[in-house]
């Protein structure tokens, strides 16, 4: 019965379409995550640069985010995607055609932000579809654009080493942005139930608030996690196992898998069981996992504790997003683009976690052991921000109060 009403809410090209750019978007944005082992043999790179290669995206979408969701409000969903697809295109061409040093290519690094700030419109496209009851489930659909990382870390090495240059990667990645662009602008509609543009003043009464800023913090970890991973693993496993570039990619892949596939999931269960409850069982299994992976084991052991990790990211996503519109239902644009662009600076950092403390130490246990720490602050903060939710908007666990 559930299933037969939610395909009976709202608007499934909308949703669909928002899932498109995600995908397209994400892709894109990961592209020197598993390019950075062939890059850096064209460069002389320590663990730190590498690392600033691969978190520079991260660190752009953060910041454009916060851009997209004023935009998101203003002008509408819609739009404001057909802008970013346009804009997106901009540093593919000048990977493709023109960057040949490093200082260059941290520059088509930050302006790859561009894609990644796409969560700020595609989230609420699909969002001000659905009432509260599916939110979970429709956040967590249109998040699985997630998956778009998929294809760059399959892909991505592949391509550079047939052609024997990675410059061309970037022209490939035009032929999907294109394509999304055309089927997007075809098939998305902005729901009718758009809020009335926002005034700066109202940005700011938002981050007044102090649930902004424990969505903040705890998306910073889930996706933050999510992205910087994808983005670092290949280094990783190039660094710690000594894999080339294709199969490091290809052990990557499968962690994606995990952590893109697992987000609807993690958005369905926090709708029948609460994101109070599901984060605080994640973020423990991310805390446990890590700490293990900090002992640096076999390949196979490690591989198969960061697939849980990354499940247990991708699930987290989902519940964040189950949480977030029950709280900011009508400021959804503006509070979206906040917490993706705190999500994003925590991809950011967790690179340079990683490299630095691995250029500083000579191993990776450190960093491991950094982000196992974070996982375990993260459960203090929702046994303690629940109280107060409960008293206030949100019902058993973490459920639609309609629900509860």
């Amino acid at each position: 019965m559930e299933a037969k009403g939610f395909m009976k809410a709202g608007h499934k090209p909308s949703l669909f379409s928002a899932f498109l750019y995600f995908d397209v978007s994400f892709m894109i944005w990961v592209l020197l995550g598993p390019l950075a082992v062939i890059i850096a043999s064209d460069f002389e790179m320590d663990a730190a640069q590498k690392a600033n290669l691969v978190a520079l995206p991260v660190l752009g979408g953060s910041i454009l985010r916060l851009v997209l969701g004023w935009m998101t409000d203003f002008i509408g969903p819609k739009r404001t995607s057909q802008i970013g697809m346009i804009l997106t295109m901009i540093p593919l061409v000048w990977g493709w055609l023109f960057a040949s040093t490093l200082g260059e290519l941290y520059v088509v690094a930050l302006l790859l932000g561009v894609a990644g700030a796409s969560f700020a419109a595609a989230l609420p496209l699909a969002s001000r579809w659905y009432p509260p009851q599916y939110q979970g489930l429709a956040m967590g659909i249109a998040g699985a654009g997630n998956s778009g990382t998929v294809f760059t870390t399959l892909f991505a090495n592949r391509i550079a080493q047939h052609y024997g240059d990675w410059h061309v990667v970037f022209g490939f990645a035009l032929i999907p942005i294109a394509i999304a662009f055309l089927l997007f602008t075809f098939l998305a509609k902005d729901s009718p139930n758009q809020p009335a543009p926002k005034k700066l003043a109202d940005y700011a009464s938002v981050l007044k608030l102090k649930d902004t800023w424990v969505f903040c913090v705890l998306y910073s970890v889930t996706f933050g996690g999510f992205v910087g991973m994808t983005s670092y693993l290949t280094i990783f496993y190039n660094t710690q196992y000594g894999l080339d570039a294709v199969r490091a990619a290809d052990f990557t892949t499968l962690l994606v898998i995990a952590g893109s596939f697992f987000r609807p999931v993690g958005g369905w269960l926090a709708d029948k069981l609460g994101g109070i409850r599901m984060l605080l069982v994640l973020y423990g299994i991310v805390a446990l996992m890590m700490a293990g992976i900090s002992t640096l084991p076999a390949i196979g052991l490690t591989t198969a504790m960061l697939f849980v990790a990354m499940m247990a990211l991708g699930m987290g996503n989902g519940s964040v997003f189950q949480l977030v519109p029950q709280r900011f239902a009508k400021e959804i644009g503006v509070i979206t683009g906040i917490v993706g662009a705190a999500g994003g600076l925590g991809g950011f950092f967790l690179p340079k976690i990683l490299g630095n403390l691995k250029l500083a130490t000579g191993s990776f246990a450190p960093g491991f052991l950094t982000l196992s720490a974070i996982a375990l602050t993260c459960i203090v903060v929702v046994a303690v921000a629940q109280v107060r939710w409960k008293r206030t908007w949100v019902g058993e666990g973490g459920r639609a109060a309609a629900e509860a």
